[in-house]
């Protein structure tokens, strides 16, 4: 049985597009972009052949104390002005194991684009929910090193060590809705 291609596209209202950081080398840090948009188009119910694109709006970020995400917004970092959009777009997916998937794709932030590898946990389908929309959903983690896009900004510590860690985990609570 041949199956139909399918367009979806991200909940923004029922997704979370998250990262934390290392502080201090103690703590983490955590913040979301708020602003974004994506699809998936897919042939399998499964999603294992999914074609995933995803726009972030770098301005958008979230990290709950607003100087630093203007900070963060700044040229040190995300340079939103200049840069205003993250993108990343898939460009393979391998089944682990039923609901387990690795997806490589390009990432594109400050203009430069680099693959990276993401962990997908395939949650299931929603055929219908209370307002008739096929819904189905996702958690999206991997670990991305900041300084692959250029973004070196930190502070020396008097102790030793440094206020920002290199390595961002990446972590997204995906709720797609059927188009």
């Amino acid at each position: 049985m041949v199956e139909q291609k399918v367009k979806w596209i991200f909940e923004p209202a029922h997704c979370k597009i998250g990262f934390s950081v290392r502080h201090f080398g103690i703590s983490e840090t955590e913040g979301f972009f708020r602003n974004f948009e994506g699809s998936i188009d897919t042939d399998r119910s499964d999603f294992s052949d999914a074609a995933v694109e995803l726009s972030i709006d770098a301005s958008s970020v979230d990290t709950q104390e607003k100087n630093r995400d203007v900070h963060l917004a700044s040229a040190d970092f995300l340079h939103a002005e200049r840069f205003p959009t993250i993108h990343f777009k898939s460009t393979k997916i391998d089944v682990l194991e039923k609901g387990q998937y690795s997806m490589w794709g390009d990432l594109t932030m400050l203009g430069i684009t680099k693959a990276i590898v993401l962990d997908v946990e395939y949650a299931g389908i929603v055929e219908r929910d209370p307002f008739g929309n096929t819904k189905a959903g996702f958690y999206v983690s991997g670990k991305i090193n900041r300084k692959d896009w250029g973004i070196t900004w930190n502070a020396a510590l008097d102790f030793g060590g440094v206020a920002v860690g290199e390595m961002v985990k990446i972590s997204c609570h995906i709720e797609l809705l059927k188009v």
